[in-house]
């Protein structure tokens, strides 16, 4: 009787484990493999075979010194505005998790503005703004060149904007979870808020503050955009970016690769061990969530107005960008603002080749990767949530890293994938999915890792929903004679339709703006989706920079209906779709 038992568990667990084989092995062909024959690259003697063996690639970038100071300004670009995100996002954090004040709905919801205008579309709002003959200088009668002599205090500023809301909503989740009783405690027996704070809160919400700073180091380290539009090429990704020409005889571009992500890995393990390992331990007995004080008088408006300061800066490059997409060309030039306006910009972004082509190659693409992250992102939720099967951790690991992995590498795995069989110039799916040649097609390869680079928001999304969904609901239908399949589509999906509706609207629109991606698997215009052309016409004389905004204008209105959409379905939750 007992084995006849074990045996039909034995049975019922086979078309898991099966599922478990397809996702696993999936995630090894387009996500392992990809970053493999990075790594490979660079230790091959033989580029173009990937044969071999030689640490001279490796040497070599350490010999070169302007390879040596692209990773020093990569790695002082990630310090400087990880540590600015922090100093702008947890301050904020603490002010919206532990106390009530005016408008704090409202400041709430700006704080995610900034995410929906990449940094690198809000650099051309700051150089309206701040460049030598901008709205600045006009305004004060000076003629300071910050963006020529400060190209890295821009390149911080600007992605420091834009990237502090991963902290601030890592760090109010975290925050809101807190156990009041510890609080309380400490106060009984004389402790001060500062003493609380740094004692009790700080520690608490490590974890919290480091799964948001990973994500903004790791984004900024390997970030392309921002710096291709500040004209600061001194940066490791834009020395791969622009290696890429000599990618199919060099082996420069794949060893910088290598060296950056080595360099990003290391950076995460030694903020975890420093930063994360005891902070786990102590966040695991927080227990419910905080009550929040009332702040009154000056104290209240001290608050808003701190959310208020930080909304302004925030939304400067946005308002540049929309200024400059409202500008006839050559009408904002040494003044506070444009002396003349126009909406022609709109009509040509939606009606000229290029720039209608590249929104419904965005829109098709985007469409796809959602809807095939939202397949996989329902298995791997079940897989780990609904199942017991051994190695359900593995592809839990295996969906998070691509956030710990940064997306230029991810982007150059891509490059190296299209350059072996069967994607070579002489393999069966040449004229499938290619990068390169005369007549590439990229689109195959752009939806792949649209949906690898973006598939953590969809599995953490559907996991946080079937961990609120009852298992006893899908065991009842099967108990009348359903099939599993069947309760799982009949009752489960419709469960959890919200979470699929929210992380799929994170995959669609962050995918919309994927800017990593883009750049380097877009080779031909025909093929640009919108990232890539407006980096495209940014470099266009005439109107290009003004198309371009309008580009970005178009993107944001998109960005910002499905930015708050998701945010409405999640709420606080929202948060732990940033974390590693």
């Amino acid at each position: 009787m007992a084995d006849s038992f074990q045996f039909r568990r034995v049975l019922r667990s086979v078309p898991a484990y099966a599922l478990l084989a397809c996702v696993v092995g999936l995630l090894s062909v387009f996500l392992l493999y990809p970053i493999y024959l990075t790594v490979r690259g660079g230790f091959a003697s033989d580029v173009s075979q990937g044969t071999g063996f030689t640490l001279d690639h490796i040497a070599m970038v350490f010999r070169d010194p302007a390879a040596r100071l692209g990773l020093f300004n990569s790695f002082k670009i990630a310090a400087g505005t990880t540590g600015l995100a922090m100093l702008i996002g947890v301050p904020l954090a603490v002010l919206s998790a532990q106390f009530r004040f005016p408008g704090k709905r409202f400041f709430n919801a700006m704080a995610l503005v900034p995410l929906i205008l990449p940094p690198f579309v809000g650099a051309i709002g700051v150089r309206a703004i701040l460049g030598r003959e901008g709205a600045l200088n006009a305004l004060l009668g000076t003629d300071l060149d910050i963006l020529g002599s400060a190209k890295y205090w821009g390149v911080i500023a600007v992605q420091s904007l834009s990237l502090y809301p991963i902290i601030f909503l890592n760090a109010t989740a975290a925050i809101a979870n807190l156990d009041p009783a510890l609080d309380e405690a400490a106060r009984s027996v004389g402790a001060s808020w500062r003493r609380r704070f740094f004692s009790i809160t700080v520690p608490l919400i490590r974890p919290g503050i480091f799964a948001g700073g990973t994500i903004v180091f790791i984004w900024s380290f390997t970030e392309l955009g921002t710096p291709l539009m500040f004209d600061y090429s001194m940066v490791a990704p834009v020395q791969i970016f622009y290696g890429l020409k000599e990618v199919e005889t060099s082996a420069q571009p794949y060893a910088l690769t290598v060296v950056l992500l080595a360099m990003a890995v290391t950076m995460y393990a030694i903020g975890k061990l420093v930063f994360g390992r005891r902070g786990y331990a102590m966040y695991a007995k927080a227990s419910r969530a905080g009550d929040e004080a009332t702040l009154t008088g000056w104290h209240g408006w001290a608050a808003t107005s701190a959310f208020a300061l930080v909304a302004v800066m925030a939304l400067l490059p946005h308002l540049g960008v929309v200024l400059t997409s409202l500008t006839s060309p050559g009408q904002w030039y040494s003044s506070v603002l444009p002396t003349r306006f126009t909406i022609e910009h709109y009509r040509q972004a939606l009606t000229t080749g290029d720039s209608f082509g590249a929104i419904v190659n965005s829109l098709k693409l985007a469409a796809c990767a959602m809807l095939l992250d939202i397949v996989v992102g329902i298995v791997v939720a079940y897989i780990v949530v609904r199942t017991t099967v051994r190695g359900r951790w593995l592809v839990d690991a295996l969906c998070m890293l691509p956030l710990a992995v940064p997306g230029l590498v991810m982007a150059f795995g891509f490059v190296a994938m299209s350059l072996r069989w069967p994607f070579g110039r002489d393999g069966p799916l040449s004229g499938i999915a290619s990068i390169f040649g005369t007549t590439p097609a990229p689109f195959l390869f752009l939806v792949v890792a649209y949906s690898v680079r973006r598939l953590p928001y969809i599995v953490r999304s559907t996991i946080a929903g079937l961990e609120q969904t009852s298992g006893e609901l899908e065991e009842a239908a099967m108990v009348h004679g359903a099939t599993r399949f069947t309760a799982v589509r009949k009752i489960v999906l419709p469960l959890i339709a919200a979470n699929l509706i929210a992380g799929g609207l994170l995959v669609f629109s962050f995918s919309m703006l994927e800017v990593s991606d883009s750049l380097l698997l877009a080779q031909q215009a025909k093929d640009y989706p919108i990232t890539k052309a407006i980096f495209s016409f940014t470099e266009r004389l005439g109107d290009g920079l003004y198309i371009a905004s309008a580009l970005g204008v178009w993107a944001m209105a998109l960005l910002t209906v499905t930015l708050f959409g998701a945010s409405l379905l999640l709420g606080k939750k929202l948060g732990a779709i940033f974390r590693v």
